[in-house]
């Protein structure tokens, strides 16, 4: 089989961490999150004081991948919300999306530190689609996969991906209306604050 290059992105908290490395660990695949990534190999262009985080020097970033992916035999999990932005299109050949319900999400959030602006950006974020609308922009759509994780436990999250991966389940993208459900409930003006 050839190797796989799989990316596990999603808004900030949604889980994309502690999925990728479970699917890891199950594939007995090389694991990387990119902003370890960027850290230790300084692969830092700035930093953002507004939002308190750093910078990714892109295409640094892009070449420190080709030289990972193309030196592992395994199949790669690369883990990072901005994966389909850094990850040269022709090595990848699946990006899974999480998504969470925003009302779970933002408690995940909160418990996580995160607050004020930021909590804010990130859950706009999830509501308004961005993991997935650049996941959509930066691969062919045949390679993307949205799932929806919420109420579910890491476990289930994995066992989702390895069906696609072993092609017994279809990706879908389009399964979460995020703006809908929250007009319904009379909660959007409630988790769209910025």
């Amino acid at each position: 089989m050839p190797k796989r290059v799989v990316l596990i992105t999603g808004t900030p908290s949604v889980g994309k961490t502690t999925a990728a490395k479970l699917l890891a660990t199950q594939l007995d695949a090389f694991y990387v999150n990119l902003t370890e990534l960027a850290t230790k190999e300084n692969l830092i262009a700035g930093k953002d004081e507004d939002r308190d985080s750093i910078i990714i020097d892109e295409t640094m970033m892009k070449q420190k991948i080709r030289e990972i992916v193309e030196g592992q035999k395994k199949d790669v999990i690369i883990d990072g919300h901005y994966a389909p932005n850094v990850v040269p299109e022709e090595l990848i050949t699946h990006v899974f999306v999480l998504r969470r319900d925003p009302v779970e999400l933002r408690k995940l959030m909160e418990n996580s530190g995160m607050s004020g602006r930021k909590l804010w950006e990130n859950l706009a974020s999830e509501i308004l689609d961005v993991c997935l609308v650049d996941a959509l922009d930066a691969v062919d759509a045949s390679k993307v996969c949205e799932l929806d994780i919420s109420g579910k436990r890491v476990a289930e999250t994995v066992f989702e991906i390895s069906a696609v991966l072993n092609g017994e389940k279809k990706c879908q993208v389009g399964i979460v209306d995020w703006l809908g459900k929250l007009e319904s409930e009379g909660l959007l003006d409630e988790c769209l604050k910025i």
